[in-house]
């Protein structure tokens, strides 16, 4: 199956724009899933409401709102544009935010499903043993939370190779720029002699979840055998 340079051209674009997206959101994912997990504080079921919102909202809207936010003539945008010379809208940096937001819920929610597993005695006692608050995250909590962090980390990959409707609100549908997968088979689809590049894609993407899969399976497997000292299949 042979792509042309356009095809090419979206491929690439795709990974990278979800490959940023989610190296951009792991840090604040980490410190939301952990707050979450742990934190006691007054509000707290409403500030879980906001992170898991753009699951339930839909994406045009989340778009919308980026368009306010990060646009031309928006606050945040605005902003960026003038003390730093940066703009994301219009380009596949906006692209890749629009995909972090889409996927952090995800990433938060594995991420706090993991860090609530951990038995609280394991960070007590190396507190005990005189480390820090930080060494402890750093040298406990956080490597018997990696199974969770990596399944996180490949929901959220998955989650932006498909973004379409936040995508295409917020910074269009731009060939070279912000055209990711989704939308040149949206494209593709829209013109009479689009039916056969649409379904090479369509087989890409499908292959490329796959695989994500795949390897989210396989990362997690070693890290539980790391963590835990055994086979999840019942090799010792």
């Amino acid at each position: 199956m042979l792509l042309s340079p356009q095809e090419i051209e979206v491929l690439g674009l795709s990974l990278k724009v979800a490959f940023w997206s989610v190296l951009v959101s792991l840090p604040p994912a980490i410190g939301v899933a952990y707050v979450l997990a742990r934190a006691r504080f007054h509000g707290k079921t409403l500030f879980d409401a906001a992170v898991h919102l753009p699951l339930v909202l839909p994406p045009v809207v989340v778009g919308y709102f980026l368009l306010l936010a990060f646009g031309p003539h928006g606050s945040v945008g605005s902003f960026l544009r003038d003390w730093f010379g940066v703009s994301v809208a219009f380009r596949w940096t906006g692209a890749a935010l629009a995909a972090g937001v889409m996927g952090f819920p995800l990433m938060v929610r594995a991420v706090r499903l993991s860090f609530e597993t951990i038995d609280p005695k394991l960070e007590t006692a190396a507190s005990t043993l005189g480390a820090g608050p930080l060494a402890v995250f750093g040298t406990v909590t956080l490597p018997l939370a990696l199974p969770g962090v990596i399944t996180g980390m490949v929901l959220s990959f998955a989650r932006g190779l498909g973004e379409f409707g936040a995508t295409i609100t917020f910074v269009s549908n731009i060939p070279g720029e912000t055209r990711t997968l989704p939308l040149a088979i949206y494209t593709y689809t829209q013109v009479p002699s689009g039916d056969e590049p649409a379904l090479r894609l369509s087989l890409i993407a499908v292959a490329l979840s796959l695989a994500a899969l795949f390897a989210s399976e396989v990362l997690v497997r070693r890290a539980t055998r790391r963590i835990m000292g055994y086979d999840p299949d019942g090799r010792h």
